[in-house]
């Protein structure tokens, strides 16, 4: 089966009635597998996943869009998270059976659609991007909604599909392929939030630090903590495990320490079982060992 999971972020995290709205238009496409919803109200931001058959992904990341643009109004939307767009990001991964290139050929399609029938204009990221300059999403979300407004007609950011200028409630929308990546969020015992940013600074790729790491700092308000915020992009390279231990090394040279991490959204087990070889120091330990993913195995087995 080809299977293709997206995971759009939304610029919306404290309204749950908005939410359940955008998700109701997910789940009402057949054939859609609805994993969850990760809400965060100090950033404002939404991440929704869902999987299924490529052009039934595509049309339920497009009337998610829609519905989004229906109900978000970036002029009033305030958050940590930097964001462009009502619907902020759509990313595609490629599962089961669907190569990176249809998964481009996937992002491009719904980028159009996004463009051409709503009137968001849209920008291509990642494995998705005509330009080099664009495969970083932060290089497209320079500036913010705000600043994108100003600037959409300059030929540094005249959009890939769409009309030079930005949609008046719902911004603009970046959509791409990607690999899969984690979001990954450490906490720190401050609420120092320059404290943070220079942890980021150290910790992220661009700068030095540990490969395929994003990494920005933050001042979460629920927690009343400082916050170092990544993106692992590279997972083989860079664990969950192993950035968590370089955020620890870097608080430790700020006389901080870390309290707690969280992921956002979903994870493969392989992620968790590396943590936990690592940290209980297992000696021969597989995957097989782990009764969920062998009873799921012998289901599949059942079932074919």
């Amino acid at each position: 089966m080809k299977l293709v999971e997206c995971i759009p972020n939304f610029s919306e995290g404290r309204r749950r009635e908005v939410i359940e709205q955008i998700e109701a238009e997910i789940k009402a496409v057949p054939g859609i597998l609805y994993l969850g919803t990760e809400a965060d109200a100090d950033h404002n931001r939404c991440v929704l996943t869902f999987v299924g058959e490529p052009e039934r992904v595509g049309e339920a990341a497009f009337l998610a869009c829609r519905k989004a643009a229906e109900l978000i109004d970036l002029n009033k939307h305030r958050g940590e998270h930097p964001r462009i767009g009502a619907t902020d990001v759509i990313p595609f991964v490629p599962i089961s059976g669907v190569t990176m290139d249809e998964c481009v050929e996937l992002s491009r399609n719904v980028a159009k659609r996004i463009a051409y029938e709503l009137g968001i204009p849209t920008y291509l990221y990642e494995k998705s991007a005509t330009r080099e300059d664009r495969r970083n999403l932060a290089n497209i979300r320079k500036g913010e909604f705000e600043g994108l407004r100003e600037s959409i007609n300059t030929e540094e950011r005249r959009p890939d599909f769409g009309e030079a200028r930005v949609h008046p409630t719902a911004g603009a929308t970046v959509v791409g392929a990607r690999a899969p990546l984690i979001a990954f969020n450490v906490y720190l015992n401050t609420e120092d939030v320059e404290c943070a940013k220079r942890i980021a600074s150290r910790v992220r790729e661009k700068n030095g630090g540990l490969p395929g790491v994003k990494a920005l700092g933050f001042y979460i308000e629920k927690r009343r903590m400082a916050q170092v915020s990544m993106n692992l992009t590279d997972i083989e390279r860079t664990t969950p495990l192993k950035a968590y231990l370089k955020v620890v090394e870097e608080a430790a040279r700020e006389n901080v320490k870390v309290v707690g991490s969280e992921v956002v959204g979903m994870v493969p087990v392989s992620v968790i079982s590396e943590a936990a070889r690592s940290a209980l120091s297992l000696m021969d330990f597989s995957d097989e060992q782990i009764m969920e993913k062998r009873l799921l195995e012998l289901l599949l087995e059942g079932e074919r």
